[in-house]
């Protein structure tokens, strides 16, 4: 089937970053899985790139353009290389969007040029120790000072994805108690500046994924954040974390389909080139048939995902739509890779082969952005269930 979702712009966009993957990160690929995270001078080079800047309007310096497709390229072709940006899609995928809702023409002045070059790189600090999804039950505080010039802040968060290098953070934290009414009364939503003073970051954590991301833990206490640096109005944070849901959650659909597509890309490599009994492991019926079910299951999961991405171009794409994408891919993309390891035999339980990578980078998918089990909730609810 023919698809539709890209043009020739899109796919000239693709040639570019194929070339630069095979230049600048796979040969180095390896050293960052064994550091556990990408270098933050690579930043500097997206940013030469233009890759940041794509959706920032031209006057800060961006392409000025309303469009989520050359994203979808980048987990199409970071997948079939095998490798990752760091934690780069955060600043991109999380963190733009809220700075384009929320800032106002000062703020987007100060932020908006430095995000398109990596100068400045973001992160989206939502998470607490004992909270998970709960994202009401946030215990991290930020209370306005008797002079009104700053917030104080307090408190800590975990599972932060791009929390080592980054030198912005849009930090939640309560500047007001819930109500009876409501309990996610009360979040505000702030830009903070990670050179802070009582800003700290704790451990970058060891995941079983997603190697060369950055993932930390924060620790506030006492951090003066400038009222300049309120992102939107206070106590409606809990509404703009809704707002951006959808496009988050359109993003891991994608980039677990993109996954899927590329274990099957492996896995058609490996057993096309190893040889059992003497004869290549896709001489063997069964190999034929596993592979072809893959494929199948692919094609499925691209047509849901490129749905997806052109309702989201054309604002349109809705919570429970979101959820089903997010659902239906990841599902497929676990099915998937492991049918394709499985294909790899032993070897591909090995880390120098991508597949294994992939495997791990993968499970967390059904995790984050939402698990598996909000997302079937939130398809349920609009069924009227």
């Amino acid at each position: 089937m023919r698809r539709t979702v890209f043009n020739e712009d899109h796919e000239a966009f693709r040639e570019t970053i194929r070339a630069f993957i095979e230049a600048e990160v796979v040969p180095v690929y390896d050293e960052w899985f064994a550091a556990g995270q990408a270098p933050r001078e690579f930043y500097d080079k997206l940013g030469e790139l233009g890759i940041f800047g794509i959706n920032v309007p031209e006057e800060f310096g961006g392409a000025g353009l309303d469009t989520h497709k050359f994203e979808a390229v980048l987990y199409e072709e970071t997948s079939r290389a095998g490798v990752q940006f760091g934690g780069s899609g955060v600043h991109v995928l999380l963190a733009l969007p809220y700075i384009k809702m929320l800032s106002t023409d000062e703020q987007k002045k100060r932020y908006l040029p430095k995000f398109v070059t990596g100068e400045e790189m973001w992160a989206l600090a939502m998470t607490e120790p004992g909270t998970g999804s709960d994202v009401a039950g946030m215990k991290t505080t930020a209370k306005l000072s008797e002079d009104g010039t700053h917030y104080v802040l307090n408190g800590s968060k975990t599972f932060i994805t791009g929390g080592v290098h980054a030198d912005r953070v849009i930090v939640c934290a309560r500047t007001s108690a819930p109500t009876a009414e409501d309990r996610r009364h009360g979040i505000s939503l702030f830009a903070v500046d990670t050179k802070s003073e009582g800003y700290s970051i704790g451990r970058k954590l060891d995941k079983l994924g997603l190697r060369t991301s950055d993932t930390a833990e924060l620790a506030f206490v006492d951090v003066k954040v400038p009222v300049e640096d309120l992102l939107g109005e206070e106590n409606k944070g809990f509404y703009y974390l809704g707002h951006n849901l959808a496009s988050e959650r359109w993003g891991i659909a994608f980039g677990a389909y993109a996954q899927a597509k590329a274990a099957v890309r492996f896995a058609q490599q490996y057993v096309t080139d190893r040889t059992v009994f003497g004869k290549p492991v896709a001489h063997f019926q069964n190999t034929k048939f596993e592979l072809a079910a893959c494929q199948a299951e692919v094609d499925a999961a691209e047509a849901v995902a490129d749905r997806a991405l052109e309702a989201l171009d054309a604002g349109e794409l809705t919570p429970a739509e979101a959820a089903s994408a997010k659902l239906f891919c990841t599902e497929v993309a676990h099915r998937v890779i492991d049918r394709c390891l499985q294909l790899h035999g032993g070897y591909g339980y090995m880390n120098e082969y991508p597949i294994a990578r992939l495997y791990a980078d993968n499970r967390v998918n059904r995790i984050y952005g939402g698990t598996s089990e909000i997302m079937k909730s939130i398809i349920a609810k609009s069924m009227g269930l």
